[in-house]
C-alpha cells in the first residue's frame, strides 16, 4: 500500500453567540410595558469532514486558521438574533485528528462522510423576556454571547496513492514525479535508484488534486518475485489509476513494444484485476529518444525535461481519478460527537483559593454582566441550584477564601 504520513496544524474557531437584548413594549399609551429583548442567535459550528476529492493536508500548511460565523444579537419586540454560519472543513479520508498539545486522539475519519464536531459554536445569550418571573416583573438585565471554542489541533494522514507510475528501471518515473509534484526523489541513470514508494501531492487548483506514487522500477519475473518482487507490486494494488511509462529511448535498447508487453504481462500475472485499472500508456524521454522511435509511437509522448506532454498528461490522470472517485460505493458517513460534561466539581488551588468547574457553571457567569446588581443576584441563584454552595463546603472552603470561576472571583460565605 502506497503510503506516508502527512502532517499539519490546524486552528478551529466557533463562532461566538449573540447578545441577548435588554427591551421594554412601548405601545402607545404603556410608556413601560413588560420586557420584550429577543435572544441572541447560537454561534456557528466547525464541523471536519472525510471527502474523497481531497488527497492531501496541503491547503492547511499556508493558510492553517478556519472560524466559523458569530450569532447575530437579539433585538426589541421579541426578534430572535439569526444562528452563525456553521463551517465544513473538508479533510482527506483516513485523516487522524489530535490534541496538538496533549497528542490524544480525538477523532478517526476513516471514510467519505465521517463528521467530527471541532468546535462548538457559541450559545446564544437569552433576552430580559426570558427573565420575567412573578417577583422579577422587569428584569433589566439580559444575557451575553458565549464565546465559541476555539482549539488547535494536530492533523495526520496516511496518503494513499490515486494514481502509481509503473514502468522500467530508469523510465522516468521519478523525473516525473518531480516535475509534477514537490516529491524530490533520488535520480539517477542506474538500476533501482527507488527502493522506496516516493509520493507526490499534484495540486491543480482548490478542488482538485490527486497523490502519484513513483513505483520502483519493474523487471520481467517481477511477479515471481524476480528483483525486489512482490515487494513493488503490492504498492500498486491500492491505487485507482495507473500510468505505464514506456522508455523510448532505453539503456538497453529493449523496444517499447516489448517493455509495455512485459510490464503489462507483470502487472496480469500478479493481479488479473490490474489490468481492468483505469491506466494511461506514455512513451517517456522524446528529449533523448531517436525521432524515428518517437514518430513510431502510437499514444502520448511527454519529456519531463523539456515538459513536452506533461501538462496533458496531468489533466488526463486528474480527469480518470475524478471518475475513478465518483464510481466508489458512497458508505454512510459516521457523525462523532464530543459529550459535554454537565456537571460541576472544586478543584483546591491552594490553601486559601478554590476553582468551580463545569459547564453550566462557567455559563452562569461568562453570559451575564457581573456589573450589576439584579444580574449578581441571578448568578447566586443560579449557582445555588446547580449546589455550588454544598460543593465548596465539601471541598473544605471556609468563611473568607477565594472562590474563582473563569476570571471571576468572590469571597466565599457558607450558607447558615
Amino acid at each position: 500500500m502506497s503510503q506516508f504520513v502527512d502532517e499539519c496544524q490546524l486552528n478551529v474557531r466557533a463562532g461566538d453567540g449573540g447578545a441577548g437584548c435588554v427591551a421594554f413594549r412601548r405601545e402607545g399609551p404603556v410608556a413601560m410595558g413588560g420586557p420584550n429583548g429577543g435572544d441572541g442567535g447560537k454561534g456557528g459550528d466547525v464541523w471536519l469532514v472525510a471527502d474523497r476529492n481531497v488527497a492531501s493536508l496541503l491547503a492547511f500548511r499556508d493558510h492553517p486558521h478556519r472560524i466559523a460565523g458569530n450569532g447575530v444579537h437579539g433585538k426589541g419586540k421579541d426578534l430572535h438574533g439569526r444562528r452563525g454560519e456553521g463551517l465544513e472543513v473538508k479533510v482527506p479520508e483516513g485523516t487522524v485528528v489530535r490534541d496538538m498539545y496533549s497528542g490524544e486522539i480525538l477523532a478517526d475519519l476513516q471514510q467519505h462522510g465521517d463528521r467530527w464536531l471541532a468546535a462548538h459554536g457559541g450559545r446564544g445569550g437569552r433576552g430580559n423576556a426570558r427573565f420575567l418571573t412573578n417577583r422579577r416583573r422587569a428584569p433589566s438585565f439580559a444575557e451575553q454571547g458565549e464565546h465559541g471554542e476555539e482549539r488547535w489541533l494536530k492533523l495526520e494522514l496516511k496518503l494513499l496513492a490515486d494514481v502509481a507510475l509503473v514502468g522500467f528501471p530508469n523510465a522516468g518515473k521519478s523525473t516525473l514525479i518531480s516535475v509534477i509534484s514537490a516529491a524530490r526523489p533520488k535520480i539517477a541513470d542506474y538500476p533501482f535508484t527507488t527502493l522506496e514508494p516516493n509520493l507526490g501531492v499534484v495540486r491543480i487548483d482548490d478542488a482538485t488534486e490527486f497523490v502519484v506514487a513513483d513505483i520502483p522500477g519493474l523487471i520481467e519475473g517481477a511477479s515471481e518475485g524476480r528483483g525486489l518482487g512482490h515487494r513493488f507490486l503490492r504498492h500498486v494494488e491500492r491505487a485507482r489509476v495507473l500510468c505505464v511509462l514506456v522508455d523510448l529511448a532505453p539503456l538497453d535498447e529493449t523496444s517499447p513494444s516489448d517493455q509495455l508487453e512485459v510490464l503489462l504481462a507483470e502487472l496480469g500475472k500478479y493481479d488479473a484485476q490490474l489490468l481492468e485499472r483505469p491506466r494511461v500508456i506514455v512513451g517517456t524521454k522524446t528529449d533523448s529518444a531517436d525521432p524515428a522511435v518517437v514518430a513510431d509511437w502510437d499514444g502520448m509522448v511527454i519529456s519531463s525535461v523539456t515538459n513536452q506532454g506533461v501538462r496533458e498528461l496531468v489533466g488526463r490522470l486528474a480527469s480518470l481519478v475524478h471518475e475513478a472517485r465518483q464510481e466508489e460505493p458512497v458508505s454512510e458517513g459516521r457523525v462523532i460527537l464530543r459529550p459535554d460534561s454537565d456537571g460541576a466539581w472544586v478543584e483546591r488551588v491552594d490553601e486559601h483559593n478554590f476553582r468551580v468547574l463545569g459547564r453550566k457553571v462557567l455559563r452562569a457567569v461568562h453570559l451575564n454582566d457581573v456589573t450589576t446588581p439584579e444580574a449578581l443576584a441571578y448568578i447566586d441563584e443560579r449557582l445555588k441550584k446547580l449546589g455550588v454552595p454544598r460543593l465548596l463546603a465539601r471541598a473544605g472552603a471556609n468563611e473568607g477564601d477565594v472562590v474563582w470561576i473563569g476570571e471571576f472571583s468572590f469571597d466565599y460565605h457558607p450558607e447558615h
